[in-house]
């Protein structure tokens, strides 16, 4: 990556017209990024002659003081209705009280004495029209976990798919507190739910300072967040019908850094590039086994992100997160068998990538390891053939929002592990072992939600006659970054290992 400055700490916004410019939003020059209420919501935006952002953009005064509550699933934020600039929030505009807390306006209305703002996710460069924003060194030592809480949009589906909320338990889109509105009968099938989305739902839970680990549901899945002694992991556990399943996913690293470099102009990218550092592998360890042959598919974000927060520079309040997700799918060929295993691998020593000229390129410093290996580490009682497939994404991001909203300039690793132990086609006495072992990288300047989330969060917007949102905005691309199995035996009456 380029380097910037000898100081290596370089934040610009380079905008033309500073009539554009926000309008205070109260004293909160030089706030700790690490005070009590910066750390709930957020650092707010400052007004500066060299920060202008685009036109529809709405900078609500007072910062995270005007900030009454949000809900888990990230959607409604209750402001003062009395701070700066609250009342010209209306449907379309883009709010932009803290960095935590930006989004497109979907819905806004008074609900007791709050103003209850339902936003969606906002690209990049619908906040930021022009300018150069870039900042090199970023220490990743001193995390914050801030745990979602009960978001409805973290439940797979009640049958074990990929879910999309459409099994949320009766009641879960008014839990917590009584609604402020009326509220719709429930039809058959379907659970009672509030006539607006300012309904009270589940609020998000206050951040935790210094990292560890977060105890998160999913639901049937427990899971169990951590970050960032010696890497990114979540630990998952699941038991239901006769089938039960536990394991743990790692992006290891050691003491990461990260750089990364954003040119706007014109509402559009120019430049891009994202690195970090740290030397990285990866772990897995997982058992799973069934006496019902009940096999389970589902796809969710682990509810808790890890946030490194930037102080201000320039008023421009941007944090660094580390989110992860998982897949999990059974393949059991039997009512009654079980499968474990374990594996380490080395990676790299960074990963990345660089935009420019209307094209991308992946910055991953291959440096591929067996240090444990999956394959030969495969046990279980395989009445027949028993396979899984995990998939652990990380995603690093650098920009505004937070949790499932995200946006920014990000990058995502998603390794995919295959398993496979049972007896051979044919060769009922000849036990076959296959691994398949995946590695692609995603990135891009913008948002990316995934599509269960996004199903979830429509459905409930729905409810409303509200905008959808998409599942993706901005600019991205994707790469291959490592794909290889084994199969032992190497006979072909093993077949191959799953993909």
């Amino acid at each position: 990556m380029t380097r910037l400055g000898a100081l290596a700490v370089v934040v610009t916004l380079l905008v033309g017209a500073a009539g554009c410019a926000p309008r205070s939003g109260g004293g909160d020059a030089g706030q700790d990024p690490f005070s009590d209420a910066a750390l709930r919501h957020g650092l707010p935006l400052l007004p500066s002659p060299e920060v202008t952002l685009q036109p529809d953009v709405v900078v609500v005064g007072g910062g995270g003081d005007s900030i009454r509550s949000v809900t888990a699933d990230g959607l409604t934020w209750r402001i003062d209705p009395e701070a700066d600039r609250a009342d010209e929030l209306a449907p379309g505009k883009v709010m932009f009280v803290t960095g935590r807390s930006v989004g497109r306006v979907l819905d806004v209305r008074r609900a007791d004495q709050d103003l209850a703002v339902t936003v969606g996710p906002v690209d990049v460069t619908e906040v930021i029209r022009d300018g150069t924003l870039a900042r090199q060194g970023m220490s990743l030592d001193a995390p914050v976990a801030y745990p979602a809480g009960e978001p409805f949009w973290a439940d797979p589906a009640e049958d074990g798919g990929t879910g999309g909320g459409l099994t949320v338990p009766p009641g879960r889109f008014g839990r917590s507190t009584p609604a402020t509105g009326a509220i719709r009968p429930a039809t058959a099938g379907q659970p009672a739910t509030p006539d607006h989305p300012a309904a009270k739902r589940p609020d998000r839970p206050p951040p935790i300072r210094g990292g560890g680990g977060v105890e998160t549901r999913s639901g049937r899945y427990a899971v169990f967040a951590s970050c960032c002694t010696d890497g990114v992991g979540a630990h998952f556990r699941y038991a239901d019908g006769g089938t039960a399943l536990t394991g743990t996913v790692t992006l290891t690293f050691n003491r990461p850094s990260a750089d990364f470099h954003l040119e706007l102009r014109g509402g559009s990218v120019d430049r891009a590039e994202l690195e970090i550092t740290g030397g990285f592998g990866i772990k897995v360890d997982v058992k799973a086994g069934t006496e019902s042959g009940r096999n389970i598919e589902a796809e969710f974000p682990v509810g808790a992100e890890f946030s490194f927060p930037i102080a201000q520079v320039l008023g421009v309040p941007i944090t660094f997160t580390i989110g992860q997700s998982l897949r999990i799918s059974s393949a059991f060929g039997a009512k009654l068998g079980t499968v474990e295993g374990s594996g380490e691998f080395s990676l790299a020593s960074s990963l990345g990538y660089g935009y420019a000229n209307g094209s991308f390129g992946p910055r991953v410093s291959i440096e591929f390891a067996r240090k444990k290996s999956l394959v030969n580490s495969l046990t279980g009682v395989p009445v027949g053939v028993m396979g899984m497939l995990l998939e652990h994404r990380v995603k690093f991001t650098v920009g505004f929002s937070a949790l499932v909203l995200s946006a920014g300039v990000y990058f995502e690793l998603a390794t995919r592990y295959g398993m496979t132990i049972g007896s051979a086609l044919g060769a009922p006495y000849a036990l076959c072992r296959g691994v398949g072992l995946g590695i692609t990288a995603r990135f891009g300047i913008g948002y990316t939600i995934l599509e269960p989330v996004a199903k979830a969060i429509n459905r409930f917007l729905s409810l409303f006659d509200l905008p959808s949102i998409k599942t993706s905005g901005g600019i991205g691309r994707s790469a291959k970054v490592y794909a290889n199995e084994e199969v032992i035996p190497d006979v072909a009456t093993c077949g191959r290992a799953p993909s």
